[in-house]
């Protein structure tokens, strides 16, 4: 039986994962790659480093799986989508990357916003303007930085970094190439595009484009030396770490809506047809003829990560000295916050949100008889609303029947049925480990022939690990709040407006 690797590397942790081709891990390797805030709202990494620590993660996971290299037949990788990772002409490294946490050029958005420059935008392109996509991120350069901006030889996404690395080979694939600056009806570059955006001299910039299960190189000797693959391995072209997601849990499909509940809050659904909208991105599916409808924000399960960072360490101090999941000792908390009265709304914005570059994360109705868990208990019904928000956009275009979820946190019953009450639809919870790294892994299983496809593969090789169904009466409860939660956001704008300016002052003046 062949093995094969799956490289995923998000927004703060590294990982590849060697997979049997039924899906099942048998080994995992991480590495923390630390981000850097050089300014405000400037999020980055060093390129250099992002690749060593792939790299120490690939070696690793090879010698913890017992097994030997030249058993592993098919190399993909996977990575956060949007952001900037440039080189020069020659092809090195042409400053940071570009994390899709930056809000540099959100500014610069809201200019064209008001100009109608987004509008044409989503006409064409099908991708509504944000700060961290391609085309915002480079105007946000030429403006700013037009030295580095003259030297830009080639525009790649965080996993064509990792595939050049790997193989030598600078490209993309069909899903990560839709970013920005192809036409959202024949799923190609459009010279039209650039032009909206004045960036039309960086058409030399734009990489060739592959499908994701096209193998597009081998494992080079450099390679080897860095990370004990087999040289001459083949690689194949890979994609975004959303569609990966999706695949991986056997959501990609037309139909299905899968979600992920990760540092991102993702939900997005497959058509046979592309429906630009301005709730969402309307991204290339994994072949011509599928389109990717993804409503997208960074209001997830990161809120949970840094509550648990902020507000119970003692507890992680516990799970450390006595080898248990903080997760189950949290659950006591949790349980019995649930079997109180929900009286706290909690907005999730702690990275960006759904209802302006400007919002920022907060509790209300707190009072001095609520405890930890209530907090907490708040945090899991505000990542789900910010879910759902986007989840009844979808269902505005498309009938969906069931949810298809994934993300760490989704393991968690509470969670899981939190997300079939809120939205009334029943939620599968998928089989699948690693969702990002298997689907990726996909890809180079129908490239070297394990599968016919990567969609077959993922229908051959993932379950459905539980089910929850949605329940009328916490459906009812959640409704009121949800109601509430949205009241409160839409009123809030022009504070968060005002909060803004009131830090921009603040940091002029420190």
């Amino acid at each position: 039986m062949a093995l094969l690797l799956g490289i995923d590397s998000g927004l703060t942790v590294t990982k590849a994962v060697v997979f049997e081709e039924d899906g099942t891990p048998v080994a995992v390797a991480r590495r923390r790659v630390p981000q850097s805030f050089p300014r405000p709202r400037h999020v980055e990494r060093d390129m250099g480093a992002l690749w060593e620590a792939t790299a120490e993660a690939i070696r690793e996971a090879i010698s913890a799986s017992g097994r030997s290299s030249a058993e592993i037949k098919g190399v993909a990788a996977t990575a956060h989508g949007d952001g900037l990772y440039l080189l020069d002409r020659r092809g090195d490294p042409l400053g940071a990357g570009i994390l899709s946490l930056d809000s540099r050029a959100a500014y610069i958005v809201e200019e064209w916003d008001a100009e109608g420059i987004s509008g044409k935008a989503i006409e064409l392109t099908g991708q509504p303007a944000h700060a961290s996509a391609p085309s915002a991120v480079l105007t946000y350069i030429k403006r700013h930085d037009p030295e580095r901006y003259r030297n830009i030889g080639h525009i790649l996404s965080c996993k064509d970094w990792l595939r050049y690395r790997l193989t030598g080979e600078i490209g993309t694939d069909l899903t990560e190439a839709s970013t920005s600056f192809t036409n959202v009806r024949t799923q190609e570059y459009d010279d039209a595009a650039l032009e909206i955006f004045g960036l039309a001299e960086l058409r030399p910039a734009l990489i060739p484009v592959a499908r994701p299960d096209e193998i597009v190189g081998v494992v080079t000797r450099a390679a080897v030396e860095a990370t004990g693959l087999a040289e001459g391995t083949p690689v194949a072209a890979g994609l975004h770490d959303v569609t990966a997601s999706a695949l991986g849990i056997g959501g990609h499909v037309p139909g299905a809506l899968a979600v992920v509940a990760g540092t991102y809050s993702i939900n997005e659904v497959v058509t046979e047809k592309p429906l630009p909208d301005p709730r969402w991105f309307c991204r290339n599916g994994i072949r011509k003829g599928w389109w990717n409808s993804m409503a997208i924000s960074p209001a997830s399960t990161a809120n949970y990560d840094w509550f648990l960072d902020n507000f119970c360490r003692d507890l992680k101090e516990r799970a450390v000295r006595e080898g248990t999941d903080i997760h189950a000792l949290m659950r006591p908390e949790i349980d019995a916050a649930m079997e109180q009265p929900s009286d706290i709304i909690f907005h999730p914005f702690l990275f960006g949100s759904p209802f302006g570059s400007q919002a920022s994360a907060g509790f209300f109705g707190v009072h001095g008889w609520h405890g930890r868990g209530d907090l907490l208990k708040a945090v899991l019904e505000g990542i789900v609303f910010n879910h759902k928000l986007h989840i009844d956009d979808l269902r505005s275009a498309v009938a969906i029947e069931r949810l298809r979820i994934t993300g760490g946190v989704s393991r968690n019953p509470v969670l899981a049925q939190m997300f079939a009450d809120a939205t009334g639809l029943p939620v599968d919870v998928s089989s699948a480990d690693e969702a990002a790294a298997w689907g990726t892994a996909l890809t180079a299983g129908a490239a070297i022939g394990v599968f016919g496809t990567p969609v077959e593969g993922a229908q051959l090789t993932t379950r459905v690990l539980r089910s929850h169904v949605p329940d009328k009466d916490g459906g009812k409860a959640l409704a009121d709040r949800y109601d509430l939660y949205r009241q409160i956001a839409t009123s809030m704008i022009p504070q968060w407006q005002a909060i803004e300016r009131l830090a921009k002052r603040s940091r002029e003046g420190a």
